[in-house]
């Protein structure tokens, strides 16, 4: 398993209204722009923005960044082998698979394996 790449969380009540600055600070467009469930993601640079509802963004808020590996299985066996508690299983997502894992210090962070596509396009243009 390696780790493919690791977002920064930053939360908004709107993504249009957070994207401009990001544009600007990283000299790039989004990479993602999607809506999950009732908040939509946005992913620019090394951000990961979630927007919508501060109760609906609430849901998230428990994760400190969102990390992209190559083998979501392989890394939730080093996860459970280091004593982590999966806080949420193995879940299909739209842009693949994902879990959230609660490490045996207490950090909790999103692990996700994207669809190749995602790879390609984001990680090894």
């Amino acid at each position: 398993m390696t780790i493919l790449k690791t977002y920064a969380r930053l939360w908004a009540d709107s993504l249009d209204d957070a994207l401009p600055l990001l544009r600007e600070l990283t000299g790039a467009e989004p990479d993602l722009r999607l809506g999950f469930e009732a908040v939509e993601l946005a992913a620019v640079g090394d951000f990961l923005v979630i927007a919508g509802p501060a109760e609906e963004r609430a849901k998230y808020a428990h994760a400190s960044a969102t990390v992209v590996v190559t083998d979501l299985d392989a890394c939730q066996a080093t996860l459970t082998a280091a004593g982590a508690t999966l806080t949420t299983p193995l879940t299909a997502g739209p842009t693949g698979r994902f879990l959230y894992a609660r490490h045996a210090d207490g950090a909790e962070v999103e692990y996700v394996e994207w669809v190749p596509e995602l790879v390609q396009r984001i990680i090894r243009p």
